[in-house]
């Protein structure tokens, strides 16, 4: 960023960085320039909500801070910049002391309002949210640039909700835009990863979703867009080695490799999928998820399903590489949908996939359970989807946790995880790192937890997936088809 007076043009109608980093020659001070990767791709982005985030070092707060100012040559901006304590919020505002009177020269800061005030009369307020009840102080108010920084201090989304509502501006060439930073843990961890890191691959914009139930918000029926996404989110990944500054001294990576394993994994690494007591720890984003591609014709695909109608069902789809890789390519995850929909549902998502060669189901689909009519498995079968029980004998999920574990190792010869995912399998992706073991039995996970694609990775990892498997037909020749599922129906 450099030194500059007010632009003439109100600076919002520049969407990238380069208004503030072009013609170095024509201003030698050059006081801030974003270092290339995600910090410029924050500065940068266009969605309406951008979560800039991940390992401690990455140059976030100095961006949150930059950010607004593209905005303070225009006369209408109002923008909010908040801490969860007036005690976090302190570092802030020293930094922008040193920083904002010399990029716009004339800018005022006012200690009894907290606010920054430009030439223009553009007006940046720095305050905190240590409560829910605090958000009222805003009511009435409106705001069309609002900053959280270290977003998982806060316990709840309320308060990012709440000043959603707070986010408008009448001037059409102002855009309205919420931005935060943080780092992985803390107290809100769980519901900032399901609002901005489950819902899409890193750095990919997305339509936002409510974030109690993960359905997309849409506008309402009877309006002008009606069905259509309120807007966009993305999340833009940040590690230490995207700031030179201070990665190149070892000093900052020295103290963060010394943490305990799930600290340093937070806080170096950026992960966001660890957490005390899970299962699979082993599971790495990095490794793990792959991006989509065409899985040759040749390749084994085969599907398994854990069945729920109240709760919720999983089907996850499987293709064997050649090295015998498992590939998990494609996940279905519904609830209230009967059995015969659901087959209906599988049916069409995989007219396109070739020959199926097998379906593992939750066995207990076969029990009737004391009426007379066809099992739920049975209903299923009759419409062309077909399955063989999945393996429930006594011992058979500690055998699937640990033949997952032993999946999501890197094999010696290949280099590679024996169990990858499409990174379009975002409820899969979200729910494996985060099942938690059985506190009384820790060889297996705890059955109480969101578990249904668990159990459905399990019944297919479980079934001997094999690169040269064949089903034979009576006379012994290889079959294009299943294995009958029931001898006495016949299908």
């Amino acid at each position: 960023m450099k030194k500059k007076e007010p632009a003439q043009k109100p600076a919002v109608e520049i969407q990238d960085v380069s208004y503030e980093t072009e013609s170095v020659e024509e201003h030698a001070n050059v006081l801030f320039k974003p270092n290339p990767g995600p910090q410029t791709e924050f500065l940068a982005a266009s969605e309406r909500e951008v979560l800039y985030g991940g390992s401690a070092g990455g140059g976030k707060s100095y961006a949150m801070l930059a950010d607004p100012l593209r905005y303070m040559g225009h006369p209408q901006f109002s923008g909010l910049l908040l801490r969860h304590t007036t005690e976090e919020l302190r570092e802030l505002i020293f930094k922008s002391q040193e920083l904002y009177p010399k990029i716009w020269p004339g800018i005022k800061w006012s200690e009894r309002k907290m606010q920054w005030t430009a030439p223009s009369g553009a007006r940046l307020w720095m305050s905190y949210l240590d409560r829910d009840d605090d958000v009222l102080r805003y009511q009435g108010l409106a705001f069309s640039w609002i900053g959280f920084d270290e977003l998982t201090q806060w316990a709840t989304p309320y308060a990012w909700n709440y000043m959603r509502s707070r986010l408008r501006s009448t001037a059409p060439d102002l855009p309205i835009f919420m931005r935060a930073t943080t780092n992985p843990g803390g107290r809100g961890h769980q519901w900032v990863k399901k609002m901005f890191i489950d819902p899409a691959p890193y750095n990919k914009a997305f339509d936002a979703t409510d974030s109690e139930t993960g359905e997309v918000l849409r506008y309402p029926y009877g309006h002008s867009k009606a069905g259509k996404p309120l807007f966009k989110r993305r999340f833009i990944p940040a590690r230490l080695s995207d700031n030179p500054y201070l990665a190149q001294a070892g000093d900052y990576e020295a103290m963060l490799l010394s943490l305990p394993e799930q600290q340093r994994r937070q806080l170096l690494e950026g992960d966001w999928d660890i957490k005390e007591g899970a299962a699979f720890t082993e599971f790495d984003r990095r490794l793990h998820v792959v991006e989509p591609y065409r899985i040759p014709s040749n390749w084994v695909k085969f599907r398994a399903c854990d069945y729920g109608y109240g709760s919720y069902t999983g089907v996850l789809w499987f293709a064997v590489a050649p090295s015998e890789q498992l590939i998990v390519y494609r996940e279905l995850y519904v609830s209230k949908v009967l059995a015969a929909d659901l087959a209906d549902m599988i049916l069409e998502l995989e007219a396109e996939d070739g020959n199926i060669k097998y379906g593992v189901l939750d066995s207990s689909l076969w029990h009737r359970r004391g009426d007379t009519g066809p099992s739920l498995a049975e209903q299923m079968i009759a419409k062309g989807c077909r399955w063989r029980p999945s393996d429930r004998s006594k011992g058979s999920r500690v055998a699937g946790k640990n033949e997952i574990h032993r999946r999501l190792q890197i094999d010696e010869y290949t280099e590679e995880p024996r169990l990858v995912f499409f990174d379009s399998c975002t409820n899969t992706i979200s729910q494996l790192p985060s099942i938690p073991l059985d506190k009384k039995n820790p060889e297996d996970v705890d059955t109480k937890s969101e578990d249904h694609l668990y159990d459905a990775l399990r019944y297919g990892i479980m079934s001997r997936p094999r690169f040269s498997i064949f089903d034979y037909d009576p006379m012994g020749r290889p079959s294009t088809g299943m294995r009958v599922a029931d001898s006495t129906f016949g299908y």
